[in-house]
């Protein structure tokens, strides 16, 4: 039997943008009991509810990734060791608000 994401995820949340808003991709999350939060596309006949509230936690997410993406150590993994990227990672994560990623 093949493991798909979606059964490790079930009983969770699905949190996409509307380039996965597809019947086949919307049926097969429904199919785990997860619940779907994709918005619907403008193109829909019939629009699809979903909660907004959780959906803006995905562009906080996307947001802080973009964020430590700046720190050019952790965007392209110089370390080798598992505990020292985590290490940088981690102070990538605490001094990114401090540190202005976008002055020269």
């Amino acid at each position: 039997m093949r493991r798909s994401w979606l059964n490790i995820c079930a009983q969770e949340p699905v949190i996409a943008d509307k380039g996965y808003d597809s019947d086949a991709f919307v049926q097969e999350i429904r199919a785990t009991g997860a619940k779907v939060v994709i918005p619907p596309r403008s193109n829909r006949k019939t629009k699809r509810r979903y909660d907004r509230e959780l959906y803006r936690t995905r562009n906080l997410v996307e947001r802080f990734f973009n964020r430590i993406k700046h720190f050019r150590r952790v965007s392209t993994r110089y370390d080798k060791l598992a505990d020292s990227y985590l290490a940088f990672a981690s102070l990538a994560c605490a001094f990114g608000p401090i540190v202005n990623v976008n002055s020269a």
